[in-house]
């Protein structure tokens, strides 16, 4: 099989600032994969957890090393492929890539859809939430307000983790309540608390009637969550604290669900393992993102059905989204009808 891949930039429609700084861009690669006349695509996306640094550049390195390694199989062999991807040592969003585009091939040379071939119910995919990140109180009700321009959305995910403290935090979710009063909220804090205000937080939002609160302490204060886990009224998610299935029995009896990200999985293939896992350990699933095109966030909404919350937002706030694959269908992401992924380039009329 042949491997090709290019960068490509995608913007921003409105920066999203988090606890660890704020983005406007980001440099993506799309990769193919080709066999038989038949091409599967991936994509990668460079994330740091620590930083704001996101360079594609050790992803191009990777690439170009592991091509030529890559030749030799078919992209029905998989697990052969996996195993050879580990012994290299290559990164997560590298591996995610590679897998989407060995599956978009499976779902092409099949001439299936991967919902179908997976066996699953696109009507159980749940509702998708939309992000705001952290801003004024005045910005913040801008952002709401243009995201409902866009779609009847019926959850909404808030960051949180302000470096200007817990009373900033709360003047947000008080500033959204204004305006909404009635629509559910999520709140990621991005390991942006320290774990009193943590305790005081959650109680707090408690009250105000959130739904879960996602990664309140930072990674590394994995042994904090048992105490918050007894003190808070509010489920917790983790997420930077969380990247494989390996990392899920050691979270279980501290935190009630997990979010899931292609890029942190490392493919479809370990999305699914990580969903088997959580099950098993009975705890909540939801997908999420980080810069990630429509191709992206496709190939893993056709997982959506065994989730309980969607949060693959990230394409719907894209200038120039170079894909088109998920429609948006009264504030739920529903993958189509064609073979594999069912992504193409987007026209230039749209």
């Amino acid at each position: 099989m042949l491997l090709n891949w290019q960068t490509f930039t995608i913007h921003k429609r409105v920066p999203l600032t988090i606890s660890r700084g704020t983005t406007s861009e980001n440099t993506n690669i799309w990769l193919q994969i080709s066999e038989e006349n038949i091409e599967g695509w991936g994509e990668a996306s460079p994330f740091d957890i620590t930083s704001e640094e996101k360079k594609p550049d050790k992803i191009l390195q990777e690439l170009n090393s592991i091509a030529p390694i890559l030749q030799s199989f078919h992209p029905c062999q998989r697990q052969e492929i996996e195993k050879i991807l580990w012994q290299n040592q290559i990164s997560s969003a590298t591996r995610a890539a590679i897998d989407t585009a060995l599956h978009d091939w499976l779902g092409k040379k099949a001439n299936l859809p991967l919902w179908q071939i997976f066996g699953l119910d696109r009507s159980l995919i749940p509702p998708v939430s939309v992000t705001i990140g952290l801003n004024s109180p005045e910005n913040v009700q801008k952002r709401l307000l243009d995201w409902l321009e866009i779609g009847d959305f019926s959850l909404l995910k808030v960051k949180l983790g302000s470096p200007d403290g817990i009373e900033a935090d709360q003047a947000l979710i008080l500033a959204i309540k204004a305006i909404v009063p009635h629509l559910p909220l999520t709140v990621d804090a991005n390991g942006g608390w320290k774990f009193s205000d943590a305790v005081k937080m959650c109680q707090w939002l408690g009250e105000k009637g959130v739904i879960y609160v996602e990664q309140p302490l930072s990674v590394g204060q994995e042994r904090d969550l048992i105490d918050l886990y007894q003190k808070s009224p509010l489920p917790i998610f983790v997420d930077e604290s969380c990247f494989s299935s390996q990392d899920i029995p050691k979270l279980a009896d501290r935190v009630h669900g997990i979010n899931i990200k292609l890029m942190k999985a490392g493919g479809l293939a370990e999305v699914q393992r990580m969903i088997h896992v959580a099950q098993a350990c009975r705890l909540q699933i939801m997908f999420g993102c980080y810069s990630d095109s429509s191709l992206a966030n496709t190939a893993l909404a056709h997982l959506g059905p065994l989730v309980n919350y969607l949060d693959l937002d990230s394409h719907l706030n894209l200038r120039d989204d170079p894909f088109t694959g998920l429609s948006l269908e009264k504030g739920r992401l529903q993958p189509n009808n064609s073979p594999g992924l069912g992504v193409s380039l987007r026209t230039k009329d749209g």
